[in-house]
């Protein structure tokens, strides 16, 4: 384990689609706690970055460093190491219940073999039963725990956007990433999940796209800024939130932060 530099280093990342290039010699580094946020207008290059980091999209050239080692990222394989991931699709099951989804986030610590599942071994089901009280924890620390045998599909958004964000922090990943965490919330719902995501930075890096700029502002430690597939530009968000480059790129619309 690297804990000198960045947990994860994405150096000159190149992404082009039928001949547009979507990034442009990327570079970007998350450090091992806190939160660092992407921004920037729509078609930036925001998600593909996103995607690229996770192994849905291959660079044409560039490279990522995860705890100082090469990564070459299989979707599959992400929880395994240390990454996960939510979707702005949310990806639950509707029709089972809030915890047998947050469940599905720790397939990787359950998976007991053909065997033992036979047997019902009391290694495998002491296993299961750790993996349930973990998913419990979770559900507590999202403040969901009521809903837990719920069916997914008869709660609210708001509720089965933090059951996407328990599937992701059951596996106690070292890297969150986050796409769009805050679309669709209420006001109320967004200064909760921004409180939530805050007693997280201090044991797990979090990385996260969203268009919601007072939310970022005021939740992120750093900010990346994309334009036309390029950093334009890098730093704390006061700093960032000042940048005539920024401000070019939004096209005057308001990058604000409310008043400490």
């Amino acid at each position: 384990m690297d804990e000198s530099g960045p947990l994860l280093r994405a150096r000159e990342l190149c992404v082009a689609f039928g001949g547009l290039q979507v990034l442009n010699r990327v570079s970007v580094d998350v450090p091992q706690a806190g939160v660092l946020g992407v921004i920037g207008p729509n078609g930036a290059g925001k998600t593909t970055l996103f995607n690229t980091v996770c192994g849905f999209v291959r660079p044409e050239s560039g490279s990522i460093l995860f705890d100082g080692k090469p990564l070459r990222p299989r979707p599959h394989r992400l929880t395994r190491l240390g990454i996960a991931r939510t979707l702005q699709g949310l990806g639950l099951f509707p029709h089972l219940s809030v915890l047998e989804n947050v469940i599905a986030g720790a397939s990787h610590l359950v998976r007991t073999g053909a065997v033992a599942a036979m047997l019902a071994s009391p290694w495998a089901e002491r296993r299961e039963h750790r993996v349930r009280d973990r998913a419990m924890e979770v559900l507590e620390t999202l403040g969901i725990a009521a809903d837990a045998h719920r069916v997914c599909a008869s709660l609210p958004y708001g509720i089965r956007k933090r059951v996407a964000l328990g599937r992701a922090l059951i596996s106690e990943p070292r890297l969150l990433m986050l796409d769009e965490p805050a679309a669709g919330l209420s006001a109320t719902e967004t200064t909760e999940l921004a409180g939530i995501l805050r007693g997280l930075r201090e044991r797990t890096a979090v990385m996260l796209v969203e268009h919601h700029m007072e939310f970022v502002m005021n939740l992120c430690d750093e900010l990346v800024v994309l334009d036309f597939g390029e950093v334009i530009a890098h730093g704390t968000p006061g700093a960032t939130r000042a940048d005539p480059a920024v401000q070019r790129a939004y096209l005057g619309e308001t990058v604000g932060v409310a008043d400490a």
